[in-house]
C-alpha cells in the first residue's frame, strides 16, 4: 500500500519536511496549507521538488467552515475555494480536504450541507480535484464519520467523497464496524494518528498528544481491518499533531513514522515482514569508560571478577554468575563519563532477528573486526545504543565469547546473581519512539506509561519484556535535560539476598544510595514489618515494594559517571520495578550531585 505523511507531522521548513518524508521511504505527503504559505518556493518549485524526491501530493488541506452556512456567506467561500483550487492545479494536487464546520454561522441543516458541498464540488471537478469531506470530533453540528458520510452521500456528487480520521473517529468512541457499509470508491482519503487515553478535551488532545500507530492507545489495525474490506485503495496516511514531533529533528522522526505504518500494514497481513525473534536473555552489558579505575572497584565490590580480555582491544569481561559486564575503553570521551552503551541480546536466531530490525529501518551498525572476530548483526536502537544480536552456548553458531580470551581470575563463585533488568534514559524527545522500536523490532511487550514524581519535575517510565521476564528494559525520560541524574542509566542485578549482598559491597569498600530516614517511618505505616527487618534495611538503605505477586527489595549504588548498580530480590511473581520508591532515589541522587 502507498504510505503517506502530512507535513504538520514534521519539523522544519517545508523542503526539509519533503527531504525527510523521502528518505524515511514514504511515497507521498500530504502538504498542510500553512507549510506552503510560509515556503519561499512557489507551487511550480514545490511540485518538481516532489517530483524529484518521488513523492506524490496526496492531499491539500485543509479548507474550513464552508457548508451549511447562510448563502453570502457560502458565495464568499465559493470565492476562496476558486483560488485554493487554482493553487492546488499549479501544485498538482488533485484532493483538498475540507473539515466539517465550527463556524458559529453555521446551521444544522443536513440538506443544505449537502447542497452547498455539491456545488463545492462541482467547482472542483472543473479544476480537476476530489473534496474529501472529514468529520472533526469537535465539529459543530458534524462530529462523526457515519454524519459526515451520510451528507456525503445525500449530495451524491462524483467529485465529493470523505476521509476519515482514525482520530476523530476513535477519540469519540465510535464504532469504526460502520465503516464496511460505505463503498470504497467514496472513500477518498484515510488519515491515521494513533494516542494515550487521556481525559481532557478532545481538541486539545488532538492538538497536542497524537502520536504514530503503536504508539498510544487506540486500535489503529482494527479500524484499518473494517476500511480494508470497503475496498479502499489509497493511501495510509500519517496526520500527526505533537508537540514533541515538532521540535525534534523531521529526519528520525520520519523513520519512526515509517515504521509505525510498516509495522501497522504486517498487523492487518498487507506486508511480509521477517517475524519478530524475541530475546531470550541478556548476554552481555557493556559500560564504555574513559577510566576504568572507578567501575573497576564498583565491580570488585559487587563480587564481579574480570574473568576475560579481549584479543585485539582494550575490553575487559568481568563476571559474577550469569550477570556479564564488559567494560570498553575504545574511542571513550571523558567529559561524558561511564555509560551504558551496549547491550548483547541472546537470540534463537541472530540472523534473523538482524533481517527483521533492518526490514523495519533500524540503523545498522558496521563493525571493524579482525578476520578471527565473530561475526555479530547489531543495529541501533533510537537513543543510540548499540544492540547486538547473541548466541553465547550455541556450538552452531558463532559466540562473541570467543573473541575473548580468558585470564587468571574465575567467576566468582555463588549464586544465581544476573542481570534482572537495565534502565536506559531517552532523549525526551524519542520516548514513544524508544517504545514502538523495542515491540516492534525486537518483539518485547510494552507494559503501560508510569508517570514518576521527581523532585524537579515528571519522569515517564515504561517497561518492555520478553514473556519469561529474562529480558527487562525500563525506558525513561526526565523533563528536566540538563541534569544529569534524570538522564543516568543503571543495571539492576538479581540476587536471592539482598541483605547478605548489600553488607558484603559494603564491607569490600563500596558505597551505597543513602535513604532518608523519613521513607522508613513511611514504609512502617505503609507495610507491616517486624521491627528488626525495618532497621536492617534502614541501616543498609534498602527500599522495598510489593504488589499482588510477591515483594521487591533493592538498594543503590553511587553514581559513577552516568552509570549506577541496583541490587535486587525479586519474588517470582512480583512484576514492577520499585517504582513508588523511585521519587526517593531520585531526590537522594540530586542531594549527591557533585556542586557546579
Amino acid at each position: 500500500m502507498r504510505t503517506s505523511i502530512a507535513t504538520v507531522s514534521l519539523s522544519g521548513s517545508l523542503t526539509e519536511k519533503l527531504t525527510a518524508a523521502s528518505r524515511a521511504g514514504f511515497d507521498g505527503v500530504e502538504i498542510f496549507e500553512n507549510d506552503l504559505l510560509a515556503s519561499p518556493r512557489t507551487p511550480e518549485e514545490i511540485r518538481a521538488r516532489c517530483a524529484d524526491l518521488g513523492l506524490a501530493i496526496e492531499l491539500y488541506q485543509p479548507m474550513r467552515d464552508i457548508e451549511a452556512v447562510p448563502p453570502a456567506e457560502f458565495a464568499r467561500n465559493l470565492r476562496r475555494a476558486r483560488h485554493k483550487f487554482e493553487l492546488m492545479r499549479r501544485l498538482g494536487a488533485d484532493t483538498v480536504l475540507v473539515c466539517s464546520s465550527v463556524s458559529p454561522s453555521a446551521l444544522d441543516d443536513d440538506a443544505l450541507a449537502a447542497e452547498q458541498l455539491s456545488r463545492l464540488a462541482d467547482l472542483a471537478q472543473d479544476f480537476g480535484i476530489r473534496v474529501a469531506y472529514e468529520a472533526l470530533a469537535w465539529g459543530r453540528h458534524v462530529s462523526t464519520y457515519d454524519h459526515a458520510w451520510h451528507i456525503v452521500e445525500t449530495a451524491g456528487h462524483p467529485a465529493l467523497g470523505t476521509c476519515l480520521d482514525s482520530f476523530h473517529i476513535l477519540s469519540r468512541g465510535s464504532d469504526p464496524k460502520g465503516i464496511e457499509d460505505i463503498p470504497g470508491e467514496k472513500i477518498f482519503f484515510l488519515q491515521l494518528a494513533d494516542a494515550p487515553r487521556l481525559a481532557m478535551d478532545v481538541l486539545q488532545w488532538s492538538r497536542h498528544h497524537r502520536c504514530f500507530p503503536g504508539q498510544g492507545g487506540f486500535d489503529i489495525a482494527g479500524l484499518l481491518r473494517h476500511v480494508l474490506r470497503t475496498g479502499y485503495d489509497g493511501p495510509l496516511s500519517l496526520e500527526v499533531f505533537n508537540d514533541v514531533f515538532r521540535q525534534a529533528e523531521a529526519g528520525p522522526t520520519a523513520v519512526d513514522a515509517h515504521r509505525s505504518l510498516l509495522v501497522l500494514q504486517e498487523a492487518v497481513g498487507a506486508v511480509d515482514l521477517p517475524a519478530p525473534v524475541v530475546p531470550t536473555g541478556i548476554a552481555f552489558a557493556e559500560l564504555v569508560t574513559p577510566d576504568t579505575e572507578p567501575v573497576e572497584a564498583v565491580l570488585g565490590a559487587l563480587g564481579f571478577a574480570r574473568t576475560a580480555r579481549h584479543r585485539a582491544k582494550p575490553v575487559d569481561l568481568w563476571q559474577r554468575g550469569e550477570a556479564r559486564i564488559l567494560v570498553n575503553t575504545t574511542g571513550a570521551v571523558r567529559r561524558d563519563g561511564t555509560q551504558l552503551a551496549a547491550i548483547g541480546l541472546e537470540s534463537p536466531d541472530p540472523a534473523a532477528a538482524a533481517r527483521r530490525a533492518e526490514a523495519l529501518l533500524a540503523p545498522v551498525l558496521p563493525r571493524r573486526r579482525a578476520p578471527e572476530d565473530a561475526p555479530l548483526d547489531a543495529v541501533a536502537a533510537p537513543d543510540g545504543t548499540e544492540l547486538f544480536f547473541c548466541a553465547t552456548d550455541r556450538p552452531d553458531l558463532p559466540s562473541w565469547r570467543a573473541d575473548f580470551e580468558d585470564t587468571a581470575a574465575a567467576p566468582a563463585a555463588p549464586g544465581a546473581e544476573r542481570i534482572d533488568h537495565l534502565a536506559l534514559s531517552q532523549p525526551w524527545h524519542q520516548f514513544d519512539e524508544a517504545a514502538l522500536f523495542h515491540r516492534s523490532v525486537l518483539g518485547l511487550d510494552a507494559q503501560e506509561s508510569v508517570d514518576v514524581a521527581d523532585p524537579y519535575g515528571l519522569l515517564r517510565s515504561r517497561a518492555v519484556t520478553n514473556p519469561d521476564g529474562s529480558v527487562r528494559i525500563a525506558l525513561g525520560v526526565g523533563a528536566a535535560p540538563s541534569d544529569d541524574t534524570v538522564h543516568a542509566q543503571h543495571l539492576a542485578l538479581a540476587t536471592d539476598d539482598v541483605v547478605a549482598a548489600a553488607r558484603r559491597f559494603r564491607q569490600a569498600g563500596g558505597r551505597l544510595l543513602p535513604v532518608p530516614a523519613n521513607y522508613y517511618d513511611d514504609l512502617a505505616a505503609r507495610f507491616e514489618l517486624a521491627d528488626e527487618e525495618l532497621e536492617t534495611y534502614r541501616g543498609l538503605g534498602i527500599l522495598y515494594d510489593r504488589d499482588a505477586g510477591g515483594a521487591f527489595r533493592h538498594c543503590y549504588t553511587e553514581t559513577v559517571g552516568r552509570v549506577f548498580f541496583e541490587l535486587v530480590q525479586r519474588d517470582p511473581g512480583y512484576r514492577g520495578y520499585g517504582a513508588p520508591n523511585a521519587p526517593v532515589r531520585l531526590a537522594a541522587q540530586h542531594a549527591r550531585r557533585p556542586a557546579r
